[in-house]
């Protein structure tokens, strides 16, 4: 394989098939930043084979203009702003506005989105019943993963993915009732009284309203707490295309309703090497049980032989420290002072296995350093959040980035059905034998 420029001409790779007289010539393609793609399309048709990337982790599905990330230089962009500076200075439904049109809104153009997702919290009443047919103890992503693909059944009106205004109602509707789904699974799972959202209240001061509240009690936002969830929601929303995202798109990629798509997204969300990742840590801290079991666990992690998992440290994409995981940190640590927990095990616990993992060899030659999910399920256990709902939250966040991506798709002339293809390693072929006959 070679690659050539000449001139202003467009670079190429050349592809030799070793043993046959043929070879082909195939487009170099550069995005914006990062590193060139070889567009491999016409490969099969002119040399008869395919590539083979489990997990895709070197191939590009799709192009986007959504969300940039660098795994070595410890970069996250949405739409070319930085994340701590979005982190730090906007707010969950600026960065969704963001996200979904691509540039920061004018006051009055952010105005009007806050008052369109605000105005579309409430759920069609009917779908309250739809809890009752959930067990108590059953898990709330897979409530929310029923009740979201339910949602394409109470408003139907606004399915045609080819009109821009439907999608427009559809993606308005999904990010604005997510948060009153999430909640009422919450109260759904502990028995209390569903609360219904406030007009009055910011995106996340009234999630943690109707997740914390009850009729019986007046209830007021904490500032601390509120801005933690915001920026819990901001730093989670979008993340180019992972395992969801990468689901979501695929799903649409077959004119499936947004609704549905969504639905599929958060049920990949659910697996604990993605959305779980929050979940899994903590309880992998209940597991260690306490904080002088702490050295006994670090050293069967390092043994090769163990099948012990370190949870919450390093990272797939980022290679030498998570963007999102320093302003997690900072959150943390503002949230445990503000509730003044000193003595609580797990966060304990938590805090020593931070201290070990930044000054000991092997997580620091092996770049295990705490990541965004190490914190942030440090922030919700303290916000008394039980850890079946940590996969929820992300869910709530993420929906902005899986809507924004899907509209994306659906607006892209050159997207197509999603087909990967495969190696075939099962049996070759071969005739049937009566059953009779077989011995």
């Amino acid at each position: 394989m070679s690659s050539s420029a000449t001139g202003a001409a467009k670079p190429t790779v050349t592809v030799t098939l070793d043993g046959s007289n043929r070879s082909t010539r195939l487009p170099v393609l550069s995005g914006s930043i990062g590193p060139d793609v070889v567009d491999i399309r016409k490969l099969y048709g002119d040399l008869g084979v395919f590539t083979f990337d489990p997990g895709y982790g070197a191939t590009a599905s799709c192009e986007s203009k959504i969300t940039y990330i660098d795994g070595d230089a410890g970069v996250l962009l949405y739409r070319g702003y930085p994340i701590e500076q979005l982190a730090e200075q906007s707010d969950f439904i600026e960065v969704s506005y963001l996200l979904m049109y691509g540039d920061l809104p004018t006051p009055s153009q952010l105005e009007a989105f806050r008052k369109g997702v605000t105005y579309h919290t409430m759920v069609h009443e009917q779908l309250r019943r739809f809890f009752d047919g959930f067990r108590r103890d059953a898990h709330p992503m897979a409530v929310i993963c029923g009740v979201v693909g339910a949602l394409a059944a109470f408003y139907h009106d606004n399915l045609d993915i080819n009109d821009p205004h439907q999608r427009e109602i559809a993606a308005y509707r999904l990010i604005a009732k997510i948060p009153t789904i999430a909640a009422w699974a919450y109260k759904y799972s502990i028995g209390q009284p569903f609360m219904y959202p406030r007009n009055d209240l910011s995106y996340a001061e009234n999630f943690l309203y109707m997740l914390n509240a009850v009729p019986s009690e007046s209830w007021k936002p904490n500032p601390i707490l509120s801005r933690a969830m915001d920026r819990i929601l901001v730093l989670h929303a979008d993340h180019e295309q992972n395992a969801s995202t990468s689901t979501v798109r695929l799903a649409g990629s077959t004119g499936a309703n947004p609704f549905a798509c969504v639905a599929a997204g958060i049920a990949a969300l659910w697996g604990p090497a993605h959305g779980g990742a929050n979940e899994a840590v903590l309880k992998m801290l209940g597991e260690i049980g306490s904080p002088e079991n702490i050295p006994q666990f670090i050293s069967e992690v390092k043994d090769k032989n163990s099948h012990t998992k370190l949870m919450g440290f390093g990272h797939r994409v980022y290679k030498n420290f998570d963007p999102r995981a320093k302003i997690m940190k900072e959150t943390c640590h503002e949230v445990l002072a503000e509730l003044g927990i000193k003595d609580e095990p797990l966060l304990d616990m938590a805090m020593e296995m931070e201290r070990i993992a930044l000054s000991d060899d092997y997580f620091i030659q092996r770049k295990l350093y705490p990541n965004v999910d190490f914190y942030s399920g440090i922030i919700l256990k303290a916000m008394g959040i039980p850890t079946s709902m940590f996969t929820v939250l992300f869910a709530v966040a993420r929906t902005v980035g899986w809507v924004s991506q899907w509209k994306e798709m659906i607006e892209d002339p050159s997207q197509r059905i999603g087909r990967p293809r495969q190696i075939y390693t099962g049996a070759t072929q071969r005739d049937y034998v009566p059953v009779d006959r077989r011995g």
